[in-house]
């Protein structure tokens, strides 16, 4: 049984310019021309982090070779916004073209969120924290589900789910999965500890030492014993409050009311058995004038 058809997304971004192409009856070698001046990014891109080397590298090769590949854009009230192709725009600015080809796309925002993401993907060009903002983002702008994002996107829902995952560190962390000083796989290591201060630590040992992804799985359970959160203590009642401050006065020493596990208790402080005594006879007698019996 054929499987369903699939939205575009599934498709490809290879087939959606070859059905631009189609559709507009251009070429690989005669698409639209437009000024590189009417072209803006994308502000919803997935990507946000361009690696200088490699656009330098990519900057001389459109210098000798020009633009192989159209950008793929749609028209607004500004010109022209980028779907796909951002980096190949950025190259061509460095590499001082005036002009570049373009295949106009007329698509919505979720598409284009999409599509700037699929294309990212393809080309292994995000780096994780990137990948999982872009998750997030789209699964909020379009409400998709984890599952119907994995078929989009051709990826495990257990892939997703990891990636998503990592949104969960500290900020210090993504920081370094941003900059590269971490792997993915060290991060998923890293949130086997399951407080905050030990993640840290835990990251920053890996960089410093150069930890291997195994290493840093064999120290995670090390960085799992802290401080566990404390539990915020229950309010008192005030009738409560009120009772301890009574009998604090009438018995003249400190007295608490503690509640723990859905029970209370009454705590009553005394030095020697001396107070004991006089304690125990203002309570039973009613005056603190008696001594306590060898009964007692």
């Amino acid at each position: 049984m054929p499987s369903p058809k699939k939205k575009a997304l599934g498709r490809g971004l290879g087939s959606l310019i070859q059905e631009a192409q189609t559709e507009t009856g251009a070429t690989a070698a005669a698409e639209n021309t437009v000024s590189i001046e009417q072209i803006h990014p994308n502000p919803n891109q997935p990507r946000t982090h361009f690696n200088e080397t490699q656009l330098q590298e990519l900057s001389e090769s459109i210098r000798l070779n020009g633009i192989l590949q159209p950008l793929l854009v749609r028209k607004d009230k500004d010109g022209y916004e980028i779907i796909a192709g951002e980096r190949r725009y950025q190259a061509a600015k460095i590499a001082g073209l005036t002009e570049l080809p373009v295949i106009v796309k007329d698509v919505d925002d979720q598409q284009v969120l999409e599509l700037a993401l699929i294309e990212n993907l393809q080309r292994s060009d995000l780096n994780p924290i990137e990948e999982a903002k872009g998750y997030r983002q789209l699964i909020k702008a379009s409400g998709m589900t984890q599952e119907a994002l994995s078929k989009a996107v051709s990826k495990s829902r257990s892939a997703i789910t990891n990636s998503l995952r990592l949104l969960d560190l500290p900020e210090v962390i993504q920081d370094m999965l941003f900059e590269g000083k971490l792997t993915a796989g060290h991060a998923r290591a890293i949130l086997a500890v399951p407080y905050e201060d030990g993640r840290i630590k835990l990251a920053e040992k890996v960089v410093a030492d150069g930890l291997s992804v195994r290493a840093t799985e064999n120290l995670a359970p090390l960085f799992s014993v802290g401080e566990q959160p404390k539990t915020p203590r229950p309010v008192l009642p005030q009738s409560y409050k009120k009772a301890a401050r009574m009998l604090r006065q009438a018995l003249n020493t400190n007295v608490r009311v503690k509640s723990s596990r859905g029970k209370n208790r009454i705590e009553i402080e005394f030095k020697d058995e001396d107070e004991l005594a006089q304690i125990l006879e203002h309570v039973v007698h009613g005056n603190t004038d008696g001594e306590m019996s060898d009964e007692a």
